[in-house]
């Protein structure tokens, strides 16, 4: 790519970290936007560190348009910002439902919407959302979680059709067990053996595999999944 320069959301750790670090191995730039930057900030002069927490529209919108204008080269989006809440859809309060879904789901879009008009100006781009097994097949206690990751695969096929006349390629991995700490305080993870899970690097892997694709080809959707499904609850 001519400019290699992207930004990357939920840059501080699990996969945006890989991604990050993969990223500045392979001569990128990189923008990593995060809640907190005290668990990876790299010792790089190609990394530049912004803090914003991305429940906060308004901050999130700031945060974007600010960047872009000090990083007006940037031509990649990995939109991977998220958490997981997994409950009874009972158990949820109604602020608890607005702030999941405005991490999960809306910032995504607002991210996009200004991004698209960024790379409307150039001759193009990427955005690469991360998804989920979730956004194929809902499962109990994942209501929540199950709406923001089908809400964003929606988005990324709409969005990929409308932009695609403006060589704006728009690509969603979708993930199963992701050995990260997403999985931290939420009672289950994926079990001890290699082949129960996916790591970081393999779907950071997948990102660059599709940046340097012919820039004429759309890799739509890329579906991930460890050789052997093995959960393993903590109590």
């Amino acid at each position: 790519m001519a400019d290699k320069c992207a930004i990357v959301t939920g840059s501080s750790s699990g996969i945006g970290k890989a991604v990050c670090q993969l990223l500045l191995k392979t001569s990128f730039k990189v923008i990593g936007i995060a809640r907190d930057h005290s668990k990876f900030t790299p010792n790089d002069s190609n990394y530049f560190p912004y803090e914003v927490d991305l429940k906060d529209q308004q901050a999130t919108i700031n945060t974007a348009k600010a960047l872009l204008k000090a990083h007006p080269e940037a031509s990649v989006l990995v939109s991977n910002a998220g958490r997981g809440s997994f409950n009874p859809i009972e158990n949820f309060s109604t602020s608890q439902i607005k702030d999941f879904l405005d991490l999960n789901l809306v910032s995504h879009i607002l991210l996009s919407q200004i991004f698209v008009k960024h790379l409307k100006t150039r001759s193009g781009g990427n955005i690469i959302f991360l998804g989920s097994e979730a956004a194929l097949t809902g499962k109990r206690k994942a209501t929540l979680y199950s709406t923001a990751k089908f809400g964003l695969r929606g988005f990324s096929q709409a969005l990929s059709d409308e932009v695609r006349a403006s060589n704006i390629r728009v690509s969603l991995i979708n993930p199963g067990l992701v050995r990260t700490p997403f999985f931290d305080g939420l009672g289950f993870r994926p079990g001890d053996e290699e082949s129960h899970a996916i790591e970081a690097e393999d779907v950071a892997e997948v990102i660059i595999n599709i940046l340097s694709s012919r820039s004429q080809t759309i890799l739509d959707e890329v579906n991930m999944s460890p050789a052997k499904n093995v959960i393993k609850f903590d109590n």
